[in-house]
């Protein structure tokens, strides 16, 4: 009888899909978007649709499987193993390679603290590094502790933060954001030193929607955590909308008041965008003071975000989809042994991507992350769309269904053929891996 009162009603169930949502790229985006300029403005509305629409399509999920807890729920039972097998590897794999982007923005952050050389790549990497196997020491102690840790970051990380959205519009300049409108045509933004072709309006918009989604990896967690809200067939959906619009607010809200704060190339160059406008806002002395809160909040999200890797790779442990040691946990409850895995590939991932400037890197892991989860999140409206036998979907499941598919198409429309094809050749290679060496249904 004690079950109902660990339910979490609607208002918590939508703090939970926001905070999920605002992590890394609340801090490092404005750095990344600042190569195109203000015209991601519309990125952002676009985006934030987008978000709704594929919401609304896991919301929906929620109500056919109020147990919902990983892909291969919903993919199994209308796709089949194999497409459920490409589905729940994709989101376990973006989920630990999207953890350095958020590795990124930490350090980004913390070496304004430090007494090294922020400019140097090697530096960069190696504290991105040092950060990964701090959160991972952290994750060995139990579920318990990490979500301590991650409350703490919470509570103390954003409460600067807020007080730069609040008070920074006393700074804005209109005339800077009109002039950072599109920046592509600028000497600054060209690698070479020369002076680039200018784009668009309409192509930045467009190619700026996948870079601008990684601030909504994580509408899908309402439907993840169906299974412990009260009333999830009305509770969910409300949760999830909702999450999106305030994440999508904030995130909005924050973009457009740097750009008219600090200059767009000082922006592009900066691995922490929001201490430059703290220190144009209140002086020089609050430059450090958001840097601290910056790198908490960001630390904080990547011990959490390690925590889930280490989880969902052991959920698909359990169901045959990964080798048995990501599903061992040790006396503390962690998947000790596929974390440690996870983490040595993260730092692998930290060299590979190495990058001129932080910025830089952030975007390219980003543009990865986003491809992986999008390819997921098709999987969610295949399954409405198709249904199952015991389950045969109706007029709103296939009306979000497409609507989930067109978004996924949108989204995969915006990328470069060739990161396309790569991620084609990366798919095709572990089906074939599973065929072969997995086990048989």
């Amino acid at each position: 009888m004690t079950a109902p009162a660990k339910k979490i009603g609607p208002l918590l169930a939508t703090f939970v899909v926001a905070n999920n949502m605002i992590g890394s790229g609340f801090f490092l985006l404005p750095a990344t978007l600042a190569q195109s300029g203000a015209v991601t403005v519309l990125s952002w509305l676009m985006t934030m649709v987008l978000a709704l629409v594929l919401g609304g399509a896991f919301a929906r999920l929620a109500r056919d499987y109020p147990s919902l807890e990983t892909p291969d729920d919903y993919v199994r039972p209308a796709l089949g193993r194999d497409a459920s097998f490409l589905a729940t590897t994709l989101y376990w794999v973006s989920s630990w390679i999207g953890n350095n982007a958020i590795a990124v923005a930490a350090f980004g952050y913390l070496i304004m603290l430090l007494p090294f050389d922020g400019s140097n790549p090697a530096v960069q990497v190696a504290g991105q590094v040092v950060l990964i196997w701090m959160m991972f020491a952290i994750n060995l102690l139990g579920p318990r502790p990490v979500a301590r840790f991650q409350s703490f970051c919470v509570v103390f990380g954003l409460l600067p933060v807020a007080v730069v959205l609040i008070f920074g519009w006393g700074s804005f300049d209109s005339a800077m954001y009109h002039a950072a409108w599109n920046t592509t045509g600028e000497a600054w933004n060209a690698p070479d030193g020369g002076v680039p072709a200018p784009r668009s309006d309409m192509a930045l918009v467009f190619t700026s929607l996948a870079p601008i989604f990684w601030a909504f990896v994580g509408l899908e967690t309402g439907a993840m955590v169906a299974g412990i809200v009260r009333d999830p067939a009305r509770d969910v959906p409300r949760a999830t909308l909702a999450g999106i619009l305030i994440a999508g607010t904030v995130y909005l809200v924050s973009s457009v008041l740097v750009m008219g704060i600090v200059p767009a190339s000082t922006l592009a160059g900066s691995s922490a965008p929001f201490a430059l406008v703290a220190g144009e806002i209140f002086g020089p002395w609050a430059i450090p003071v958001i840097a601290a809160a910056a790198a908490l909040k960001a630390t904080g999200t990547l011990g959490g975000w390690m925590q889930v890797s280490g989880e969902s790779g052991a959920r698909a442990a359990q169901r045959g989809f990964l080798p048995a040691v990501f599903g061992r946990f040790n006396r503390r409850g962690a998947a000790a042994w596929g974390l440690g895995i996870v983490a040595a590939a993260m730092s692998g991932i930290a060299l590979l991507t190495l990058s001129p400037t932080v910025a830089d890197q952030f975007g390219l892991i980003v543009e990865i992350v986003v491809m992986m989860v999008v390819l997921a999140y098709a999987a969610a409206g295949l399954s409405l769309l198709l249904g199952t036998a015991q389950r045969r979907p109706n007029g709103q499941d296939r009306l979000f269904g497409i609507g989930a598919l067109l978004a996924c198409v949108l989204l995969l429309a915006s990328y470069p053929l060739s990161m396309l094809g790569g991620g084609v050749v990366v798919v095709a290679v572990v089906w074939g891996a599973f065929r072969l060496f997995g086990p048989k249904a």
